[in-house]
């Protein structure tokens, strides 16, 4: 008993024993000392809270010493860490605020931010944001997506794929990207683009809509129709398949936890039944492709690859790739129709709403497509298509202008240098910014300028390593130019079919001017009114 404070000494068995000076305990002669377990209520909290100052300290230690460079400069972000948070809160109440604060702590080069204790480092230099994107080794750099992304895309997605695996997966896609198969997938976009055209029309000419949520049900649509359109021919499944893939979307936009109930736990269920919808897609596409049926959706296309390969595996007298199954054909092809959704989806709006505010950038596209099809009603080939060359500018330019994936994170699996000052600790998130190289090296970057990707200007080929719209590396996006197609065609027909306004929101012009995270980019209104554009008499 020391001042009538606790005493803990060591004793056998026991970790150690506690002796209160109030208690009135004694210790009885001949008796063996008892632990009694346990600690009094106050001695719990003050060990919570040193534990806790414990904690704090070594945080705002660690954040310290990771931004640290070599030289002895520090990088750029929060004087502090905010304790177990840190950004995420401002990240969620404001995310235009949050990026563009990064941004500017950035530019031009690297920033600090803390994410739920994770160390993030942010990128505005092109180069660093392409060495960041280079990696296809899974021992430097893996890429990091949303919490839930393996609950809700599952763990074979090929964001989580590296290595020879993901070499032979992405090899076998070039079948699904040839000039016939784009050609194919032309038409098929066509059709799915008009129709929904024509029921906007129908059912709102003249009135004001949000027009973001028709686009996305017309590229989901189109994707479904383009990716396995034959395969899906059951009305009642192919609906709950729309809705399973809205039911995966607003899963990334929910609290992180898969439990019943939980929105997560819908994406799962969700992509489940996709991917039971899919396996016999798969199985229909082989057997139709066997039988001499000639190719009619992306799923064909690469049903024939794949018999191509499970021949050619089975004259070596090997097992075929094991992206030839059912499977795993349905699980890529899910993840394309994934992929095609949201960031197609920001695209096309951004595209509706720019163009509803530069009427001579869509008089040259009015112009060029009169010129290439004298029938706006006829059906666009991929032959007349590929002659559009100024369209082609303006979607390009969107791309750019808005890129509406705005970051490629990756984590490190081991201390990855960046620059010759600097290195990234093990653990750390890197946020690569496409937008800030989409700004940088351009005349005028900040302008929408269709002509800068122009004969004269050729800003595509000097500012080529600056134009990361579909990513960079081992991880690019395969199929660009299904997307870029897709943008085209919508374009080719909102053009000749209909005249559109746009009306920014009066209440809070400032945030008109910035944008949403949903969690790819959009307008932060998309106010339009369309009417039918007159045919002109022959």
């Amino acid at each position: 008993m020391l001042n009538g404070t606790e005493v803990l000494l060591p004793i056998g068995e026991a970790d150690f024993i506690q002796w209160n000076a109030f208690n009135g305990s004694a210790m009885m002669p001949g008796k063996p000392m008892t632990a009694v377990v346990g600690f009094s209520t106050i001695s719990y909290w003050k060990l919570v809270a040193a534990l806790l100052v414990l904690y704090l300290t070594w945080e705002q230690a660690y954040f310290l010493a990771s931004r640290k460079k070599k030289s002895g400069k520090m990088l750029p972000g929060p004087h502090y860490a905010v304790p177990f948070v840190g950004g995420v809160i401002q990240m969620v109440i404001n995310p235009f605020k949050f990026w563009e604060d990064q941004r500017l702590a950035s530019f031009p080069g690297l920033s600090y931010n803390s994410i739920l204790g994770k160390l993030m480092v942010f990128s505005t230099d092109v180069e660093v944001s392409r060495k960041m994107l280079s990696v296809n080794d899974e021992s430097s750099l893996l890429m990091a997506v949303h919490p839930s992304a393996k609950a809700i895309l599952g763990p074979n997605n090929l964001a989580f794929m590296h290595g020879p695996a993901h070499k032979a997966i992405r090899k076998s896609f070039l079948a699904l990207f040839t000039r016939k198969a784009l050609g194919t997938y032309v038409e098929l976009q066509d059709g799915i683009v008009r129709a929904h055209i024509s029921q906007w029309l129908a059912a709102n000419e003249g009135r004001e809509i949000e027009i973001r949520p028709f686009i996305r049900d017309m590229n989901a649509a189109t994707s479904q129709h383009v990716f396995a359109g034959p395969y899906l021919d059951d009305e009642a499944e192919r609906a709950k398949f729309s809705a399973a893939f809205m039911d995966m979307t607003q899963g990334f936009l929910a609290f992180p936890l898969c439990m019943p109930g939980t929105q997560v736990w819908k994406g799962k269920q969700g992509r489940l039944f996709i991917l039971g919808v899919l396996r016999k897609a798969a199985a229909r596409s082989k057997a139709a492709m066997q039988l001499g049926v000639e190719p009619r959706c992306l799923m064909d296309f690469w049903a024939l690859r794949c018999l191509e390969e499970i021949a050619e595996a089975a004259a070596a007298g090997m097992a075929p790739p094991g992206h030839t199954s059912d499977e795993a054909m349905a699980d890529t092809v899910m993840d394309f129709l994934f992929a095609s959704q949201d960031a197609s989806t920001a695209s096309l709006v951004w595209l509706t709403a720019v163009l509803a505010e530069r009427p001579d950038v869509l008089a040259e596209v009015r112009e060029e497509q009169a010129r290439l099809r004298p029938d706006p009603s006829a059906t666009i080939t991929g032959e007349v298509l590929n002659q559009m060359t100024y369209s082609r500018q303006v979607v390009k330019e969107v791309l750019r202008y808005r890129p509406p994936a705005p970051m490629v994170p990756q984590i490190t699996q081991a201390d990855f240098p960046l620059t010759e000052d600097y290195t990234a600790p093990k653990g750390a998130l890197l946020m690569p910014s496409l937008i800030a190289a989409s700004m940088q090296g351009y005349k005028d970057a900040d302008k929408f300028d269709p002509d800068r990707f122009g004969p004269e200007r050729k800003e595509d080929v000097t500012c080529a390593k600056n134009f990361m719209t579909f990513g960079f590396g081992p991880h690019y996006c395969v199929g660009r130019e299904y997307a870029t197609n897709h943008l085209i065609v919508y374009l080719a027909i909102l053009a000749t079919s209909c005249n559109w306004t746009r009306r920014r929101t009066q209440a809070s012009t400032d945030d008109s001017k910035n944008w949403l995270y949903l969690p790819t980019i959009y307008p932060h209104d998309s106010l339009i009114t369309l009417h039918r554009k007159a045919v002109p008499s022959a």
